[in-house]
């Protein structure tokens, strides 16, 4: 049975669909892009540049009030938004300008709330090389296409796998340092520990039970909006290593409601050491 979508999914995945028309072709074609460096293993490139205009073009069209935080052009609209966008058009670029599919467009949608917050209500992660819609909307739960999601239901950390982020060369000693602590940790502890290259899909991965637990530190917010309600929604646990939100301080820890505790304590006594 096909399931219903939300006039807000409608809009988010069909943004998504079309986006990924043109980031496809560029694909096929990565050796003749044209790319310019942001900074050692940080890159920008036409592709990520006409994704963004081809998803911001759609969302504003759709919803014209809204506002948007887009990892290209920043933030723009209303300082005072009611609905934001939250987009990435391209989260794993370096995989992609070296031919590897994985890769993928992530749109968060955040709520204003009335304390003056705002929570993601809405988020889809589109892996195009290989056709996956993970998406979520709070209360509703996270898919698969049209399969239910649900994080896996390993106990021990034996049997776990798990997902990470290295940081590249520009980030900060500490940091280095901090992810450095985590892994020589969990290394010894757990079935093994993957790095995929790409935030939004290591989260999905988490959500779909592929993985047990993923952490990373140095996030933004674009990297993670919609991933997030993806675990949540699938009945994980995603927080910084302190507990808190990690849309606010960068740092991530996801992973399955028996694992999150001992992963969380771990990356933390890193974080601090």
């Amino acid at each position: 049975m096909k399931l219903h979508l939300s006039p807000h999914m409608v809009v988010m995945q069909n943004a998504a669909s079309r986006a990924a028309k043109r980031l496809l072709r560029d694909f096929a074609e990565v050796e003749q892009l044209q790319v310019s460096i942001k900074g050692p293993g940080d890159f920008v490139s036409q592709a990520d540049l006409r994704a963004e205009a081809s998803l911001r073009e759609d969302l504003a069209k759709a919803r014209p009030g809204y506002a948007f935080l887009m990892e290209e052009s920043g933030a723009a609209g209303s300082e005072n938004w009611s609905w934001r966008w939250v987009v990435d058009p391209l989260d794993g670029t370096t995989n992609f300008l070296h031919g590897i599919p994985n890769w993928a467009i992530s749109i968060g949608l955040e709520k204003r709330m009335e304390n003056g917050g705002s929570e993601v209500v809405a988020g889809v992660v589109y892996a195009p090389a290989t056709d996956e819609m993970f998406w979520a909307e709070k209360g509703v739960g996270a898919f698969l296409n049209e399969r239910r999601l649900r994080v896996s239901a390993r106990r021990d950390l034996q049997e776990s796998l798990f997902a990470t982020g290295i940081p590249f060369a520009a980030a900060p000693r500490a940091r280095h340092l901090a992810f450095a602590r985590s892994l020589a940790h969990l290394m010894p502890l757990v079935s093994g520990v993957r790095r995929m290259g790409a935030a939004a899909l290591d989260l999905a991965w988490v959500a779909a039970g592929r993985v047990d637990g993923y952490w990373e530190f140095g996030l933004n917010r674009w990297d993670m909006a919609a991933g997030v309600l993806l675990v949540r929604e699938a009945g994980g646990f995603a927080t910084d290593p302190e507990g808190g939100d990690p849309l606010d301080s960068g740092n991530i820890v996801a992973a399955n409601p028996h694992l999150h505790p001992a992963l969380r304590a771990t990356v933390a006594e890193a974080l601090s050491a």
